[in-house]
């Protein structure tokens, strides 16, 4: 296969070689071909089929090979066979040429290209899939880009064949037209330029708006399909408006997985845990080093006091996330739980248990994730906590679990074992994948786990979790490793194994909005109901708080201003870091990716 590219490469390249050597360029001049149109008119009169077959196979392989002279060749064709039978035959033979270019970059080049540029071109391949026809038919068109590059960039991408062969003779029919047509007086032409005047140009470009007029076309008639079961009752007056009048509804507490279980609490308890393991190591810094196993009585880490510093940071974030300061900014926010009735409906439980009904223009569904539990068998026997539950769990505890077990080796899983384990816990990681942090580099899971094990913890990659059993007052974590049962005993079990979002509860099932892992989205964040989006974990496809924040931007604009511009999210440059000692951070694609 590697030998086949090779020679159609050189055979391609020395086809361009000879054209160029031979100046054969001369014979595709406008002086030339005026000076010998009666001689081409004649030699058509006596063999017709033959100079038809001719003209044709030239054409063909002149397109092919991205010859320069394609509009020479077409007013040839008009000269000769008149405008109808021109036509005809530029056509077929135009996209018969093109198309051959087309599978001829796919056959040398695209397997090279895809190897190197394989992430960026599956999302170029991606919107191909969704509109490239129309991308395609718009530049056949309107010619803003050589017609042989059109050629060659499309075979690198997955157009099928018979997409490109179809719209490319229905988009160039219009421009072939008019150059077989200008061939047809070829005697009185001065000059190329002539025929594009400014008329002409000014057609083109209608033409080309047509396709997007066309799409706007399609997109309304979608939109009334999508409502129409709808129709009845939709609302010829809001309530709410995404413009004008904001109703925020918080079924839990204000700011959210972030402020109150998530980046703020488990940062303030890295914190703790770091500066009780730099004591611990003050005479890396020329400093006496404080133990935490000293029979002086003195215990330099209070786990109780690290905890209620927690929750104090927590307080000290919390204004600025608080309904006071909201309803300051003009937004109503009412504390219950937010169902959807219909696409501009939704109906509250409130917490006073009241309800209450709130029409709407748009609707934005931001309810984030929770952690998942696992459906291990004995797990509830034993009791677990997760990320969300632990800060409540551990206030009161004097001293941090004994023996900790973490399920889950991600980034949640990492920090907190490490913190743990820095407070005094001896921690184990349970991690099923052969390697801490999957979604990072090898040489970055390897550092990970070697600074985990140097704070002490006993780090088990390669073990799948299977059941939790007690054992009097025992509690076992049983997990399989290399095809034999391995058993930890532990006090506490920390779940964290991922999030998943919130989903259930909000009226999706009925609206038969789709959903998978997350709610499914368009490029703008609209879910099948073109006013009814979705941000932040909900979404998908990054659980960051950050990433929240930046779809909540094109969330809102695209509410905003949707009808005149819609902005696709991008997702290009998302930074991620996760805590742990060294610290783990990236911004955009890592090498794996």
């Amino acid at each position: 296969m590697k030998i086949t590219k090779i020679l159609l490469l050189l055979a391609v390249l020395a086809a361009l070689g000879t054209f160029v050597a031979l100046d054969l360029g001369r014979y595709l001049s406008l002086d030339y071909l005026q000076q010998s149109q009666a001689r081409f008119a004649a030699l058509y009169a006596e063999q017709p089929l033959s100079v038809a077959a001719v003209y044709f196979g030239v054409y063909v392989l002149a397109t092919a090979l991205s010859i320069p002279g394609a509009v020479m060749l077409t007013l040839v064709g008009g000269a000769i066979f008149g405008l109808g039978w021109g036509l005809l035959l530029i056509s077929f033979a135009s996209s018969l040429g093109a198309t051959l270019a087309f599978l001829t970059a796919r056959f040398v080049l695209r397997d090279s290209i895809e190897a190197r540029f394989g992430q960026r071109l599956a999302d170029i391949n991606q919107g191909i899939q969704r509109d490239g026809a129309l991308y395609l038919f718009t530049l056949r068109l309107v010619p803003l880009v050589p017609f042989f590059v059109i050629n060659l960039v499309m075979g690198l991408t997955q157009m099928r064949v018979w997409v490109f062969y179809i719209v490319s003779q229905l988009g160039m029919l219009a421009g072939t037209a008019v150059f077989v047509n200008a061939g047809t007086q070829l005697a009185q032409l001065s000059s190329i330029q002539g025929i594009l005047s400014p008329t002409l140009l000014g057609s083109f470009a209608l033409l080309g708006v047509f396709p997007w007029l066309a799409r706007q076309a399609v997109d309304a008639l979608r939109r009334r399909q999508v409502y129409a079961r709808w129709a009845a009752v939709r609302p010829k007056t809001f309530d709410r408006n995404v413009k004008a009048r904001v109703t925020l509804v918080e079924a839990h507490k204000m700011g959210g997985d972030c402020l109150n279980y998530g980046c703020v609490p488990s940062k303030a308890l890295i914190k703790s845990a770091t500066l009780a393991h730099q004591m611990q190591h003050a005479d890396r810094y020329g400093l006496n080093s404080v133990s935490r196993n000293q029979d002086l009585g003195y215990r330099p880490i209070s786990f109780k006091k690290v905890m209620q510093r927690v929750q104090a940071v927590i307080a000290a974030i919390a204004p600025h996330d608080s309904i006071e300061r909201y309803t300051e900014l003009g937004v109503e926010v009412l504390q219950g739980h937010a169902t959807l009735i219909n696409p501009w409906t939704v109906e509250i439980a409130l917490a006073n248990g009241r309800k209450q009904t709130l029409t709407t223009r748009n609707i934005v569904i931001a309810a984030g994730a929770r952690p998942f539990v696992p459906p291990l068998p004995g797990l509830n026997e034993v009791g677990y906590v997760t990320s969300d539950t632990l800060w409540h769990t551990f206030a009161e505890l004097d001293e941090p679990p004994a023996r900790m077990v973490v399920l889950g080796g991600g980034p949640i899983g990492c920090e907190l074992a490490q913190s743990f384990a820095r407070l005094g816990s001896q921690v184990t990681v349970v991690e099923m994948a052969p390697r801490l942090m999957v979604r990072e580099d090898l040489e970055v899971s390897s550092v990970v786990a070697e600074a985990l094990r140097a704070d002490g913890v006993q780090v088990l990659t390669g073990h799948q979790a299977l059941r939790c059993e007690r054992q009097g007052a025992a509690k076992v974590l049983v997990v399989a490793h290399q095809g034999r049962e391995v058993r930890i005993e532990f006090d506490q079990l920390l779940c964290a194994v991922g999030r998943q979002a919130r989903l259930e509860g909000y009226g999706l099932e009925a609206l038969g909005i789709p959903t998978g892992r997350t709610v499914l989205v368009n490029d703008y964040l609209q879910t099948l109901y073109p006013n009814i989006f979705a941000a932040g974990d909900v979404a998908g496809p990054f659980q960051f708080t950050h990433t929240a924040a930046h779809q909540a931007w094109y969330a809102a604009v695209n509410a905003l201003f949707g009808d005149f511009k819609r902005f696709k999210v991008d997702y290009s440059v998302i930074p991620w870091a996760t805590f742990t000692d060294p610290e783990v951070a990236r911004v955009g694609l890592n090498e794996q990716e």
